[in-house]
């Protein structure tokens, strides 16, 4: 299945804004991250696990447990300090 991917702040500086990513039928936010991480560089610098990066699937701050579905929105960002 096709997701749309979206990359904010300094993700999207490393990565551009936006991407089309394939999934397999009942993928998770985690395996998708994974399957990003596997392209190697950039994808690996800035999505690597021990790096704080959060996540939306269609606007709404989820887990990467949460599943995907055909024509998704998923948002990867840093997370964000008031002030």
């Amino acid at each position: 299945m096709k997701i749309q991917v979206r990359y904010f702040a300094s993700l999207r500086e490393a990565l551009g804004a936006s991407e089309i990513a394939e999934a397999a039928e009942g993928s998770t936010v985690g395996q998708l991250r994974d399957a990003l991480i596997a392209r190697g560089a950039p994808h690996a610098d800035v999505l690597a696990r021990g790096r704080a990066v959060r996540t939306a699937v269609d606007q709404v701050l989820c887990s990467e447990s949460t599943p995907l579905r055909e024509g998704a929105e998923l948002a990867f960002f840093p997370p964000v300090t008031g002030g």
